[in-house]
């Protein structure tokens, strides 16, 4: 079997694990970037190659790791050309972008892979696991924090062209929240201090309520902070008979607390893996293209997060809950 031949378009701080998780699979890598490209392909062995129509010529999957606001036109024209496409988080600007992008990937019969990476984070999958397995009961609220040091680079903040600490940074404990209860029926959204002229300050903090359609209430925050402080994430679920919580300031560890079996005295599951998310994340889709099967997450999946953090900015303009129709979630 030929390796497989894989074009990263980027070269920005993401750039990496992608590429480390590549040369792991063995793949035959190439790179462009408007600046960055030559600095990956000495790192990683891959090719630079001059523009994104030349790289797309040259392989079999495109790998889109470039500013939000390009998401669209990149995998668009991948697609085009019958590639199929792994496209960091978030698939695209606006839903209505990201839902033509999954409808072009349909009608051209090629794979389409939005890379929403916590879900493939141990400590997630456990606590998904453990609501399924009926844990805690009937889940009734969930809580999502992360927080971590304002990024550096401009587009980051312009909410126009697809920057913002909802899109970039809450996005992906509004994946986890859908993940862990199902569709959201509503939002309700605030930001200290607000975006002026489409300049987002920092820091900044946002928080965000999602009401489920099956009734689950999930409370998430985000902050842009200071440079320098470290980066952190939280996660609590509770239910009718227990509650499920990881916090990555605590040694990593998620703990479960529940209604104890008679003789029992505590329940800690095992320490998380070693392997990188983003390795497992690219490993299941080069996987899934193999064997002919899903992944963990869908194109629906990714659609589904853009339009919820679009009714987030929404509802902080309206000063007012968004509510979301099963369509525009793309459910």
């Amino acid at each position: 079997m030929s390796r497989l031949r894989v074009g990263l378009i980027g070269a920005g701080g993401i750039s990496r694990v992608h590429a480390d998780a590549w040369r792991a699979l063995g793949a035959d890598g190439h790179v462009t970037s408007l600046k960055g490209a030559g600095e990956i392909a000495a790192e990683y062995g891959f090719a630079e190659v001059a523009d994104v129509d030349e790289l797309i010529g040259r392989v079999d999957l495109v790998d889109i790791v470039t500013p939000s606001s390009t998401h669209a036109d990149l995998a668009l024209r991948a697609i085009a050309a019958g590639k199929h496409v792994v496209c960091e988080k978030p698939l695209a600007a606006t839903a209505e972008e990201a839902r033509e992008i999954a409808a072009a990937a349909e009608a051209a019969g090629v794979r389409l892979f939005p890379a929403h990476v916590v879900r493939y984070f141990a400590e997630y999958q456990r606590i998904k696991q453990a609501i399924a397995d009926g844990r805690i009961g009937d889940v009734a609220v969930q809580r999502f924090s992360r927080a971590g040091s304002a990024p550096q680079t401009p587009w980051f903040f312009r909410e126009s062209t697809g920057g913002g600490v909802i899109r970039d940074l809450m996005i992906h404990d509004i994946d986890q929240a859908i993940w862990f209860a199902g569709p959201v029926a509503s939002v309700y959204a605030l930001q200290n201090p607000p975006t002026v002229d489409d300049v987002v300050p920092a820091p900044v903090t946002s928080h965000v309520v999602l009401t489920h359609r099956n009734g689950v209430i999930s409370h998430l925050h985000a902050s842009w902070v200071a440079p320098g402080m470290p980066f952190r994430t939280s996660v609590e679920v509770s239910g009718s008979a227990g509650r499920l919580r990881h916090d990555s300031a605590e040694d990593r560890v998620s703990r479960t607390d529940a209604v104890l079996a008679a003789g029992s005295t505590d329940y800690l599951p095992p320490m998380s893996p070693q392997e990188s998310p983003y390795y497992a994340e690219i490993a299941d889709f080069v996987a899934a293209l193999a064997e002919g099967r899903e992944t963990r997450i869908s194109p629906a999946d990714g659609i589904e997060a853009v339009a919820v953090a679009e009714a987030a900015y929404a509802s902080i303009a309206a000063g007012a809950p968004i509510a979301l129709t099963p369509q525009e979630a793309a459910r």
